[in-house]
């Protein structure tokens, strides 16, 4: 075994694999740009070693820095974590000739899966089942035209060399493979250096449904059973889960059969995963096709591990040591139910767009929740609650940067339970009592989906994010037993606010009574409210419960009895904004206003601001480059026309015309940096 690994990357990744090193003994040596001089991962580490400026390409992807720091450290082996380097297969050739073993797989498997072109016609080879389309190189848009216009539409249009959702467009016609080729050959060659780009049909009511394979040095390749990853947003994963509510028993072992025959024809050890495209149209289950095999270690790794026990890092570390697999496929079962959001830096409430900044104040969900090594008998990381356990995989830390030169995860927030539904239960309450302040972050929007009845379902598809939230999203749904606790809680919260101002000494006029009856009043919807002894009538129904919070506290939590001896627990983010209160709960921002009833009835004190018409500018939503502008002054542009193409986090972003007009004038030039609201132009 291994005395010593380095970790060649950075963010939660290298604090996961230092922290299965750790319990195996062995040392560890980080590396780390400028940018993460002081993130958790470099401070975990036995050892680190600075190799560059904060972009990528001037430290974590040059190959012989790293190879450097294995020499000074004297570090045995590389893992390589997840992005980066990871499938480069100059990156593992260059090690072994140092002999530095690379904790992956063999240099051949790297290369036949990382062409997504030349993996398919393997693939088909090996007997898996392949999407239609065309396997060859594409000269040019017109060719990429003739030849969607013959597999039939839509068609997905990919970056040979892709992954993480880059390189990839979506096209239902002609016109849309015209406006969209040149841009996924663009952002292959920014992301990946290559931009080759490959077509194939797009599957309908498509799930993406993936097996993750395990195979050793000694020829022995099991699969893992699968994950369910179809909630994604722009071909970018969102939520992930281990099993999938739509695979059968049948449908398993065909797929990990296919999976494992495909593995076993490159030569393939150490962890990895086959990705499918699977028909939800079909309810046979035997509409499944191979997309690709990522050659490393997934971000979702920890659901399967959660419902099989297995350590994936640890597993392939001993792989890379020469060791057997321990454990045979029937050995591996499907233990309960586990469920990853992935915690990301962007505004939902903006579509979505890139939040970079600092982290005023961070803190996960742990706090308070017993520890619990052996839940349901099996070695989770994480904490224990009620019947199942949360696990939080992070790399950031309160005062640091989420920076725009790296992607936008915060956090990886996975919960195991025994059922599917107690298991995304456990998510809304863990997502409750995440504290994340500073920067846009999308944890409304995850409890939102985990709250959602499709998703409850399990009537998934790859298009879920679009199809429920084809304007945006503006929060979640709010049921009227919550709106009523709500309206308990910011009616409790004002009258301890003002007897406590009514407690202050020296008042002229001397302590005055506080009311009990309130009017509160959130969005546009009006309750009245009287303070009981433990318990509140809202607009004349009873709702019994307590919350904890006191002026000068940020969060709070608070319980309501509901029928047949249920009870509502929720986490509060409670700030005090001017007169109103705002509380974020369940997935959605509540502004309150709580007057004393006896002063509601003056409709002056209720008035809103209406919002400024800021329609004939074209705001940029983001921080990022003016990639293309793609109109000029004076020029008429009808509704959806392109204007603007931003680049943020490596991903393009076409900004279009909401409504017909003229260029009036042009505020900012192409390869120039923009802040959020920057205005880009306008119009008359």
């Amino acid at each position: 075994m291994f005395s010593k690994i380095l970790i060649a990357n950075r963010g939660e990744i290298a604090c996961r694999v230092i922290t299965t090193a750790r319990k195996m003994g062995i040392k560890t040596v980080a590396v780390y740009s400028d940018a993460d001089a002081r993130a958790p991962f470099v401070a975990m580490a036995d050892e680190a070693v600075h190799i560059g400026p904060s972009p990528a390409a001037e430290s974590y992807l040059i190959a012989d820095k790293i190879i450097a720091a294995c020499k000074q450290t004297g570090a045995e082996a590389v893992h390589p974590g997840y992005g980066f380097l990871s499938e480069r297969t100059s990156f593992a050739e260059a090690l072994a000739k140092e002999n530095i073993a690379f904790i992956g797989p063999p240099v051949n498997a790297i290369a036949a899966m990382g062409d997504k072109i030349e993996s398919k016609k393997l693939a088909k080879e090996a007997g898996v089942n392949v999407v239609p389309g065309f396997v060859g190189e594409i000269e040019d848009t017109e060719h990429a035209v003739r030849i969607s216009n013959e597999i039939g539409y839509p068609v997905m249009m990919k970056a040979s060399a892709g992954g993480g959702g880059k390189g990839m467009r979506l096209a239902y016609n002609e016109a849309d493979v015209r406006e969209g080729f040149e841009s996924v050959k663009r952002e292959g060659l920014n992301s990946f250096g290559d931009d080759r780009v490959f077509i194939e049909k797009f599957i309908l009511n498509p799930r993406h449904i993936e097996i993750q394979i395990l195979g050793d040095q000694h020829g022995n390749i099991l699969y893992l059973n699968e994950r369910e990853c179809s909630i994604q947003r722009r071909h970018q994963k969102v939520v992930e889960e281990a099993p999938s509510p739509f695979v059968t028993p049948k449908m398993r072992k065909a797929m990990g059969e296919q999976c494992v025959a495909l593995s076993r024809a490159v030569g393939y050890y150490s962890a990895g995963t086959v990705e499918l495209i699977v028909s939800g149209a079909d309810p046979t289950g035997e509409s499944f096709y191979f997309l690709e095999m990522n050659t490393r270690l997934q971000v979702e790794h920890p659901v399967t591990e959660a419902i099989t026990g297995i350590d994936l890092v640890e597993q392939m570390i001993r792989v890379a040591a020469g060791e057997k697999l321990a454990f045979t496929q029937d050995d591996i079962g499907i233990d309960g139910w586990a469920i990853e959001n992935r915690v990301y830096a962007e505004d939902p409430y903006r579509g979505f767009l890139p939040s970079t900044g600092r982290l005023v104040h961070y803190a996960p969900p742990l706090a308070g929740w017993s520890e619990d090594e052996t839940v349901a008998g099996k070695a989770r990381r994480g904490v224990a609650r009620g019947a199942g356990s949360v696990r939080v995989d992070d790399g950031v830390y309160e005062g640091g940067e989420v920076s725009r030169f790296y992607d936008p995860m915060i956090a990886k927030l996975i919960t195991w339970a025994p059922t599917r539904d107690e298991a995304a239960d456990l998510q809304i309450e863990a997502l409750d009592n995440f504290r994340i302040k500073g920067l846009g972050h999308n944890v409304d929007f995850l409890s939102a989906i985990m709250q959602h009845p499709r998703f409850r379902s399990g009537e998934l598809t790859t298009g879920f994010i679009a199809e429920e939230y084809p304007d945006g999203f503006h929060g979640a749904a709010t049921s009227e037993e919550l709106r009523r606790v709500l309206a308990a809680v910011c009616a409790g919260n004002e009258f301890t606010l003002q007897s406590r101002a009514r407690r202050i000494s020296g008042q002229l006029d001397g302590p005055l009574p506080v009311t009990s009856e309130w009017l509160v009043k959130i969005g546009d919807a009006r309750h009245e409210v009287v303070l009981g002894d433990g318990h509140a009538m809202v607009d004349g129904v009873r709702v019994e419960g307590t919350c904890d919070w006191r002026p000068g506290m940020t969060q709070a939590t608070a319980t309501a009895k509901l029928g047949e001896g249920g009870e509502l627990r929720l986490g509060l983010i409670v700030e005090r904004i001017g007169n109103q209160w705002k509380v974020t709960t369940r997935g959605a921002a509540h502004t309150a206003l709580a007057l004393p009833l006896r002063l509601a009835r003056h409709e002056s004190l209720m008035l809103e601001k209406i919002p400024p018409d800021l329609s004939r500018f074209l705001i940029c939503p983001m921080p990022g480059m003016l990639v293309k502008l793609h109109v000029a002054e004076g020029e008429t542009v009808q509704p959806g026309q392109p204007l603007a193409t931003v680049e943020a986090m490596k991903m393009e972003n076409i900004l279009r015309a909401e409504k017909e007009g003229v260029i009036a004038k042009i505020n900012a030039a192409e390869g120039e940096s923009l802040a959020v609201d920057a205005v880009i132009l306008e119009l008359e």
